[in-house]
């Protein structure tokens, strides 16, 4: 299957004629733009579904949209700062009102950002929480009514690898995905006592090549900023020996988990394998995995 092919993704998500547990469900998708966002949207659009897309990245968005209209599903595209409230409230409003209901919505909208704590300056974390913690809080919040109102809701926030085990250099992005961890599973804990048919699901991606390095880069450039031989360095490494794994791969783990009702999914062996590891010997994972990015980083 290659980058980009509508189709395999279409035959990846059907056996025969058989109809999915997406069909005819509304799927609302953030950062859908492009990497796995777009992979998702695509992946949901095969299986039937009816797409709800938005974006910061107003190019990334037509393109995602002209991909989903091609398989011949029905979709609403908007432009949407995820970390704007009152925007992420009227957008909550204005699909629903459109599609009538709402089912799944996947808070997959993220930054990243690769900067020691003591260079960092407060805005640092202030911009990278207001997308990668409280996009997550408003897309389920926001939304969250109307799952319920559904009668078989589905909440999917995306957390990372790096919401299980931490990295120098990444604090602000670190921070934000163990609290999506902690939220989600705090969230599932309320609507099963509640009653609430809505199932959460925590996402836990491991190397998945979503250019989300490349995009820190670029955005660093666009704020005036320089970059240097290490930040060329950090960026090469991530996309030639960390972030391997497609992005259609990945969102198909995703989808199955969320057919399956599972409550977390780990996206790639090295997640997995990560995950173990902590959970054998945190302390000296932890320790291994510094002393090794710092030899490759610096």
């Amino acid at each position: 299957m290659l980058p980009g092919d509508d189709r395999a993704i279409w035959h990846a998500g059907c056996d025969g004629d058989r109809v999915s547990g997406f069909d005819g469900r509304t799927c609302v998708v953030t950062g859908a733009g492009g990497g796995i966002g777009r992979a998702l949207a695509l992946g949901l659009a095969s299986r039937g579904a009816r797409l709800a897309i938005s974006d910061v990245n107003g190019d990334g968005l037509d393109e995602t949209r002209r991909r989903i209209e091609q398989i011949g599903a029905q979709t609403h595209a908007a432009h949407l700062d995820v970390a704007d409230r009152d925007a992420f409230a009227a957008y909550a409003d204005d699909v629903a009102t459109h599609f009538g209901t709402v089912n799944q919505v996947y808070n997959n909208a993220g930054v990243w950002l690769a900067r020691s704590i003591l260079d960092s300056e407060f805005e640092d974390f202030e911009r990278v929480w207001a997308v990668d913690l409280w996009g997550v809080v408003h897309g389920t919040k926001l939304f969250l009514p109307h799952l319920i109102a559904s009668g078989e809701g589905h909440v999917i926030n995306v957390s990372s690898i790096n919401g299980i085990l931490a990295q120098g250099d990444t604090s602000h992005y670190c921070a934000a995905k163990f609290a999506v961890r902690g939220f989600t599973e705090s969230l599932r804990q309320e609507l099963k006592a509640a009653g609430h048919p809505v199932r959460a699901l925590s996402v836990h991606p491991g190397g998945v090549n979503t250019g989300i390095a490349s995009s820190a880069l670029h955005e660093a450039i666009e704020e005036g900023g320089e970059l240097s031989a290490r930040d060329r360095r950090l960026e090469r490494l991530y996309n030639e020996v960390i972030l391997r794994m497609r992005p259609d791969r990945a969102a198909e783990v995703i989808l199955r988990a969320v057919e399956r009702d599972k409550e977390r999914v780990l996206v790639g062996t090295d997640a997995k394998l990560i995950d173990l590891a902590v959970r054998a010997a945190p302390t000296l994972t932890l320790a291994a995995t510094g002393k090794l990015l710092n030899r490759l980083w610096r």
